[in-house]
């Protein structure tokens, strides 16, 4: 069975779904309020440097590279739009380009 006869009855692949609800996860957490606790733990940065090499992935580089992928270029604005997020979400959810 081929990938796209996966999508067309409705079965999301686990890798998209997780990475779609990282998506979903992504806009609520720039939603909230900036005195949030889990706003300040994401927006935290540590005082010491990294080490050197290449530097190690985020996760916040990963939805970001997702969302590159993905081709939205006004996230910002899609993050604030409760429909167009929704929207957003469930493209990525059955999107096979993640």
């Amino acid at each position: 069975m081929s990938m796209m006869s996966y999508v067309k009855v409705n079965y999301v692949i686990p890798v998209t779904w997780f990475k779609a609800q990282s998506l979903a996860w992504f806009g609520h957490v720039h939603r909230m309020p900036d005195n949030s606790m889990v706003k300040k733990v994401h927006e935290w940065s540590p005082a010491l440097t990294r080490s050197l090499g290449r530097p190690k992935n985020r996760w916040e580089d990963d939805v970001k590279s997702n969302i590159t992928r993905m081709k939205i270029t006004n996230w910002k604005d899609c993050i604030r739009n409760w429909t167009k997020r929704k929207k957003l979400v469930e493209k990525a959810k059955t999107s096979l380009k993640l």
